[in-house]
């Protein structure tokens, strides 16, 4: 594993959220389509919760001691049950940079960790730190393919009768 450009990666990404959600209207960030799929203020809230309860706990715990069990994480319910979309997307953000500075700085931090170190899962079987640790990086990325994906609906609802075709199909 490349674990300097990974943890660049990282790192870069609190810059990139920062550049494409900036200046997104507090409306524009609540907004849902039809579809149900999560506003850019859902998602960015995730993401900050994810960094902390997820990614970087099941990281470190995997490292550390990989039979200790896993905190449970449900996304899809903490999205209702702490109302993300009542939420604000600077603080949300805000608080989703902060995590992340102190994600890389203990990532920066590890010396020789084992990246092998299995965690048996209930429902998906072995995991090594190194396998949580890439899909850290990965979640990144689909998250920003998420929120490119309501930019591409809103300007579909803002576009009235007319049609954004000519840009491009939109594939998944």
């Amino acid at each position: 594993m490349n674990l300097k450009r990974m943890i660049d990666s990282l790192e870069r990404f609190a810059e990139i959220l920062s550049a494409v959600v900036h200046g997104v209207s507090a409306d524009d960030a609540r907004w849902k389509h039809a579809d149900g799929a999560w506003s850019i203020l859902e998602i960015v809230t995730h993401l900050a919760d994810e960094e902390v309860e997820d990614f970087r706990t099941r990281v470190e715990l995997t490292l550390r001691d990989p039979a200790e069990p896993w905190p449970p994480i449900d996304p899809e319910t903490w999205a209702v049950d702490r109302r993300y979309n009542e939420g604000d997307l600077v603080a949300a953000l805000g608080r989703f940079i902060s995590e992340r500075h102190k994600s890389i700085a203990w990532l920066r931090g590890l010396h020789r960790p084992d990246w092998s170190q299995t965690h048996t899962h209930p429902k998906l079987g072995p995991l090594r730190a190194g396998d949580i640790f890439a899909a850290w990086v990965a979640h990144d990325a689909l998250h920003l393919r998420q929120i490119a994906k309501r930019m591409h609906q809103m300007t579909q609802r803002d576009a009235g009768v007319y049609t954004v075709h000519y840009a491009g199909r939109w594939t998944s």
